[in-house]
């Protein structure tokens, strides 16, 4: 089977403006452009069209479920990685969270975990591995597009095609404050179960 994962289009939070809380961050007018764009751009009808529960990639998907109305379209939890603990950070921008997100990622703790409402990295993986799970069991012929976020989508492509990390030595070479390997806003990351692992594969078939 194949999966192509897609970030959501730019975000209100991505220019930096406060957040009320994470799920219900929207698009900007530019992140619907890219949405739009991206329904165009897109060659083959996919199986299946799947979204985080989050606003931003429902909106992200909407131009693409628009062309396809014929298929089938299911809310997976693939949301984004929630670190902070939300009620502490609900109302802020990431200017003011960065001292702390650089504190987290420097301790580099894959079981630990800030709060009600965050998440660890450890959990966070094993969520990643579930959906990938979920993926490959799914018949061969099958194409889902998978309308997601950005640290969510890196963690597929880093488990996929970096094996034999630990969850440490994954979490060391996760963050890289904005520098690739990050996932950006409307990219695309194709990948294909070949049976017995994953491996890339074309976001768009020729």
């Amino acid at each position: 089977m194949r999966a192509v994962f897609i970030r959501h289009g730019e975000s209100t939070a991505n220019t930096g403006l406060a957040s009320a809380d994470v799920a219900s961050i929207a698009l900007t007018e530019r992140g619907a452009g890219q949405a739009g764009q991206l329904a165009r751009e897109w060659i083959e009808t996919p199986s299946l069209i799947v979204t985080s529960p989050f606003q931003r990639t429902r909106q992200t998907a909407a131009p693409t479920i628009a062309r396809f109305p014929g298929v089938p379209v299911e809310t997976w939890n693939i949301a984004e990685f929630t670190y902070l603990q939300p009620a502490r950070w609900n109302g802020t921008a990431a200017a003011d969270r960065r001292p702390h997100v650089e504190r987290y990622w420097t301790a580099a703790d894959p079981d630990h975990c800030d709060g009600e409402g965050a998440e660890s990295f450890a959990g966070f993986l094993r969520r990643v591995e579930g959906t990938l799970a979920h993926l490959a069991a799914l018949p061969p012929a099958v194409l889902v597009y998978l309308f997601g976020h950005g640290q969510f989508i890196q963690a597929a492509r880093s488990i996929a095609t970096e094996t034999g990390l630990d969850d440490r030595a994954r979490m060391r070479a996760f963050w890289r404050d904005g520098a690739p390997p990050v996932v950006a806003n409307a990219e695309r990351v194709g990948l294909h179960w070949q049976g017995d692992c994953w491996a890339c594969a074309p976001a768009l078939a020729a």
